[in-house]
């Protein structure tokens, strides 16, 4: 038996090679983190790969033909923390609504010096944190200087979030907006923002059209079942759209002055639907860790139109996912379980 710590942790952690930590919904739910640390962590992910640190395989995909389920499996490396892990995602009831559809997540952590397991844990918060946090960190990188207006469309689990990572990076935006379709999360998103920034209020918004014509920020999060579609002729000179679930339409991606994609060929795996009638995607311009490297530039000018293109990758779930064992260490959360005896 062998005594490994993670590092930052105060406890170390008893651990052998049939000993595995387990990290639950629960546990991970009680981790009080900024969102300052979330951002901080994604980006020191994104730029350990930028220096060619880390691995980042594209993910691998299963889908039968009928559409009614997805499944995602990703590998990757973070080589500044030596942490080597495997995220699994399978999502069930895709022809159903949101509350009819089944979702299971998971990440498993090995410490690639000591060769033993870190900790397995439900994957649903940290997803629920970095992607925002990547359209935040986007949203810093390509918008126009001096942007001041947020459109967020979407008030499921990623739109909550959207606006107080967007402040966080984009402190100067002073008309937030939201387009949903469910009062509850619309609720919800004006939840958040108060919770994180108690004096900022969130404009609640009918007409897509003439909001998107005003933002120079539109974040994309709803489900597939959305009746948003934001058409590229809608956007103003300058506008940045992101896209993480649904909501723009094809021609933002086609038309767009400037295409950034977190990964080029992630897009081509879970984009299709933004694909033109042969199938086909614009070139990339660049993707997003050289940009945040500073070795590439997230827009040229103030006019284009840029459309980014947010696909989570794994190095950034390996890093927040570390940054989550580590505190939950620190409170002794998690039971080990002797799986592999």
């Amino acid at each position: 038996m062998t005594e490994t710590t993670v590092a930052g942790s105060t406890e170390s952690i008893t651990a052998d090679d049939t000993t595995l930590r387990v990290l639950s919904t629960s546990d991970l739910a009680g981790i009080d983190i900024t969102l300052t640390d979330v951002v901080t962590t994604v980006e020191g992910a994104y730029r350990t790969l930028a220096a060619g640190q880390s691995d980042n395989p594209r993910k691998l995909t299963v889908k039968p033909g009928d559409g009614h389920s997805v499944s995602y499996a990703m590998l990757g490396r973070d080589g500044s923390r030596n942490v080597v892990a495997i995220k699994t995602s399978y999502k069930h009831g895709l022809d159903k609504a949101r509350d009819e559809q089944h979702y299971y997540t998971a990440l498993t952590l090995y410490d690639d010096v000591t060769g033993l397991p870190v900790a397995m844990m439900d994957c649903g918060r940290i997803g629920s944190l970095r992607t925002p946090a990547v359209s935040a960190l986007l949203a810093r990188e390509c918008a126009r200087p001096g942007a001041r207006s947020a459109l967020v469309i979407g008030t499921g689990t990623q739109g909550r979030l959207a606006l107080p990572f967007l402040l966080t990076t984009l402190p100067d935006l002073d008309r937030l907006m939201v387009f949903g379709t469910h009062s509850d999360g619309i609720a919800a998103v004006r939840e958040q923002v108060r919770a994180h920034f108690p004096d900022r209020d969130v404009e609640i918004v009918t007409d897509l059209r003439a909001a998107a014509a005003e933002s120079d920020v539109l974040v994309a999060t709803a489900g597939g079942h959305t009746p948003a579609a934001v058409e590229a002729d809608w956007l103003r000179p300058g506008a940045l759209s992101i896209l993480v679930g649904h909501g723009l339409a094809p021609s933002t991606l086609h038309r767009a002055d400037r295409v950034v994609a977190t990964s080029a060929a992630q897009m081509k795996v879970t984009g299709t639907d933004m694909a033109d009638g042969d199938g086909n995607f614009p070139a990339v311009d660049t993707e997003f860790p050289p940009v945040l490297a500073g070795t590439a530039p997230g827009r040229r000018s103030a006019r284009e139109r840029v459309f980014a293109y947010n696909s989570g990758l794994v190095v950034t779930d390996i890093a927040l996912g570390h940054r989550f064992a580590q505190l939950a260490l620190d409170q002794g959360l998690g039971v080990r379980v002797p799986l592999w005896q």
